[in-house]
Order: C-alpha cells, then sequence, then structure tokens
C-alpha cells in the first residue's frame, strides 16, 4: 500500500492519496491537482477514484479536475445529490483499489451527506487499518454543526454528529489510524490540534468533544463559542455541488495599465493588494484591501468580500499565478484585472498613493493611542491590553462606523497577519491616523508586558 497526506496549509485542508497494485484513489482533493497526478505517476499509479467525504464549505474540490484529467470515478454521498456525473454512496457501500477495500460509512451532523470512508488494507481483512473523517471527527476536535444553520436545525445536525461519533466512529478499535479532512486553524471546527493524524483509541480518551456526556449536553457544548462563519462558505459549498468549472477553462486575468486599473477601481471593483504588509504599508493604492499571500489568504478574502465582487490584484509578478490559484480554492474566480507595472505605474500617472505605519508591538501600544484588538473572542479572552477596544476581525467592516474616527488607533492581533488587514480596513473606511502593532500580543507576551484576561 502506498500513502500520502496532502496539506494546505492557509486552508488547513488535509487530502490523501492511497494506492495498491497500480491503481489509486484520492479522497477530498484540494482543487490544484497536479501534486496528486505527479504522486501517482512516481509511484506508478492510476487515479481511479475521487472520494469526497462531504460537500466542503471552505474549499472548492478538484474532484471535476481530477476526473477529466484520469477518467475517474466520483464518490459521494447520495444525499448530496451533486448534479454532476458520480456515484451516489450509502451506508455499507464499497471500493475496490488494487487489494485495499474501502467502505463507506454514513456520518452526517456537519453536514446531512457526509461519509466516513473505512479501509481495510486486504481485502479479507476484519480489522480496519484507517478511517477518513473528513469534517466528523478532526484531531483534538469535531467538526462544527452550525454552518448549514441557515438553512437546517443546528440543534438536529448536532444530534447526528453525537450519534455518528457515538454509534459508528467510536465502535472502530482502537488501533483504527484517523485521517480528518482538516488540522489547526480550520474554521470547521474550534480548537483543532496541530497534529496531523490520530487514532480511535486516542481521541476516545484525549478529545475534550468526546468525554462521557449526554447526547443534550454534546448539543449544547457543539453549539456554542463558534467561530465566524465567513462569507465565501455556501458558495463554496453549492459550487462543489453543482459542479466547479475545470480549471483548464480558465483564461488568465488582464493586466491593466495604472488608468485603466483606476478606472475599473472607480466603477466598484475592489482593489486587493496582496504583497507582503511592508511593501503594502511602505505605498499602496489608496483605499485598497490588503491581504497577504503569506497567510490565510484566501479564507480571509473570502470573509471580507462578496463571491460576486470583482477583484483587482496588486501583486508581484512572480505571484501572479498563486494568488489567482489560491482565490479559486475557495471559489473566487472573479478577478477583473492586474496592476501591470506594480506602484511605479500608479506613481508615474500621479494616482493617488498611501503609506501605513507600522511599529513593533512594545512601542505601538502607548499611552494616548486607542488600542483595537481584532482577534477572535477566545484570544481576546485569555489575554488583552487594559482599556483596549474589542471587535473582531471577520466584524469590523460593519463596527468600524462606531469608533472613534478622531483617535489614534493602534491595531493589533496574534503575531501581525491579521492587524495589516484590520489597518487596511479602518483605511477604507476612512480612519486617518492607523498604526498597525507588527508582532501582535504573541510578542507582547512572550517580553512579558501586562495584560487582563476575561
Amino acid at each position: 500500500m502506498h500513502f500520502r497526506q496532502f496539506y494546505v496549509g492557509c486552508l488547513a485542508h488535509a487530502s490523501y492519496l492511497m494506492g495498491d497494485q497500480g491503481e489509486a484513489a484520492v479522497v477530498d482533493p484540494s482543487r490544484d491537482i497536479e501534486m496528486y497526478l505527479a504522486e501517482a505517476a512516481a509511484h506508478g499509479l492510476r487515479i481511479t477514484t475521487v472520494l469526497e467525504t462531504h460537500l466542503h464549505a471552505d474549499f472548492v474540490s478538484g474532484h471535476r479536475d481530477l476526473a477529466a484529467a484520469t477518467g475517474a470515478v466520483i464518490g459521494i454521498g447520495a444525499r448530496a445529490e451533486a448534479a454532476y456525473p458520480h456515484r451516489a454512496l450509502r451506508e455499507g457501500d464499497e471500493f475496490a483499489i488494487g487489494s485495499l477495500r474501502i467502505r463507506a460509512l454514513e456520518t452526517p451532523g456537519h453536514t446531512p451527506e457526509h461519509i466516513s470512508y473505512v479501509v481495510y488494507e486486504r481485502s479479507g481483512d476484519a480489522r480496519p487499518w484507517g478511517v477518513f473523517t473528513g469534517d466528523t471527527l478532526f484531531v483534538g476536535d469535531v467538526g462544527r454543526v452550525d454552518i448549514l444553520s441557515s438553512r437546517l436545525p443546528v440543534a438536529e445536525l448536532a444530534g447526528l454528529m453525537y450519534d455518528s461519533l457515538h454509534e459508528k466512529l467510536l465502535k472502530l478499535p482502537d488501533e483504527t489510524r484517523v485521517y480528518p479532512a482538516h488540522g489547526a486553524g480550520s474554521l470547521c471546527g474550534r480548537s483543532i490540534s496541530k497534529d496531523s493524524w490520530s487514532t480511535i483509541g486516542r481521541e476516545r480518551d484525549m478529545n475534550v468533544a468526546l468525554r462521557p456526556m449526554t447526547r443534550e449536553a454534546f448539543i449544547a457544548d457543539i453549539t456554542r463559542d463558534v467561530p465566524e462563519t465567513p462569507i465565501y462558505f455556501l458558495h463554496s459549498r453549492d459550487l462543489n455541488r453543482e459542479g466547479p468549472r475545470l480549471r483548464s477553462e480558465r483564461e488568465m486575468p488582464p493586466r491593466l495599465g495604472a488608468a485603466a486599473f483606476s478606472d475599473a477601481a472607480r466603477a466598484g471593483a475592489i482593489e486587493l493588494d496582496v504583497r507582503d504588509t511592508r511593501a503594502y504599508a511602505e505605498g499602496h493604492v489608496a483605499g485598497a484591501l490588503h491581504v497577504a499571500l503569506d497567510g490565510q489568504y484566501a479564507s480571509w478574502v473570502g470573509t471580507l468580500v462578496g463571491p460576486a465582487q470583482s477583484l483587482l490584484l496588486v501583486v508581484d509578478p512572480s505571484r501572479e499565478e498563486e494568488a489567482i490559484m489560491r482565490l479559486e480554492r475557495v471559489g473566487y474566480e472573479n478577478v477583473a484585472g492586474l496592476l501591470d507595472g506594480g506602484m511605479a505605474a500608479l506613481r508615474a500617472a500621479g494616482l493617488p498613493v498611501s503609506a501605513c505605519a507600522i511599529e513593533p508591538v512594545e512601542r505601538a501600544l502607548k499611552p494616548g493611542r486607542s488600542v483595537l484588538d481584532v482577534r477572535r473572542s477566545g484570544e481576546w479572552a485569555s489575554g488583552h491590553v487594559a482599556g483596549a477596544t474589542h471587535v473582531p476581525l471577520s466584524q469590523l467592516q460593519e463596527k468600524a462606523a462606531g469608533l472613534d474616527r478622531g483617535a489614534e488607533w493602534a491595531v493589533v492581533c496574534a503575531s501581525g497577519y491579521r492587524s495589516a488587514i484590520a489597518s487596511s480596513v479602518l483605511e477604507r473606511a476612512g480612519f486617518a491616523r492607523v498604526v498597525h502593532a507588527e508582532g501582535g500580543m504573541d510578542r507582547w507576551r512572550s517580553a512579558g508586558l501586562p495584560m487582563v484576561k476575561g
């Protein structure tokens, strides 16, 4: 058996390839499928099967691209009602990959159609080798059930999740390997571990969501303190049901000169600066939204910008394809143009350019400045600067109007990534005196500087 886990860090997304006797299956593929094709070719494998655990909301799947490239059959839960050619799977359905046997286990909760895949290393084995748990069981956590709350009762989904965990997954042998679809940082869970895999026995002993409790207590617990649901989640989910456009059909967006770029912005497109924060701070398009590529770029764009909104990218030429591909991973195929010639072209055309102040956090958070902390509620409760104002980044566009425009604001998060985004959000909202606190509360805490909790 050949097995490999692939990990897309910016989305905390794990996918898998397993193969035997010249055949291979891919589970929950990313939209950039080249890594699976290369792995299969390197080991003399032909991808015959693509398995989806559910209709993903946080990324757009590569199932159609893989099927088009390889002729593979796509398997997904029958309740997904997928609109593309597929095999609709139900409890107990099986696939053979060489001598491997893969059995479908219906595990609804995170979504109604969710399937986990139990893998037996040899077709006649009685005890499984492992299980792909998708977004039902993570390492140290379980999947959220509130993402579809606008379409299904959250308590109903939570009850289904309890049953899937206790009546199905936890009845697998303790040594069964657990391979989930996400790791730490994913918005599909609340407190997922940094470990990339686990076992049923370890999760039974260590996972706080699996500690002994009644079904009612589990429902109450799993529906509290959940993170934000980004704008793009239902959009991506619907694309995954319909079948996203093949990447081979996509054309590169045009490069626009400074004047055409500016005209497109005046017509309503959002200027998105994806360069590193230092480059953005030194000079950027006045009013641009800044989300650096080196971080959770696509998920934050998908949190702050609607999927129908046109985007204009300011990006280093060497990273144009990456910037576009990573937006496509969340279903954003709305890039109307790329700034040709960069900031030099804008300056040469006499168009407005802004700068942003950056200071180390220990200098930025000083008397006389108002402090805006844009971390999530749990992070804030674990320790923050006395007197700071708390507005999570996901809510800042809505709540900026309630902040004092006359104050000088020092913006802080955990490490500096989100506060850089937040600084651009405030600038777009008309705040003139904004300082990005570099290093964030992680650096503040490491320096032993004072904080309050709660």
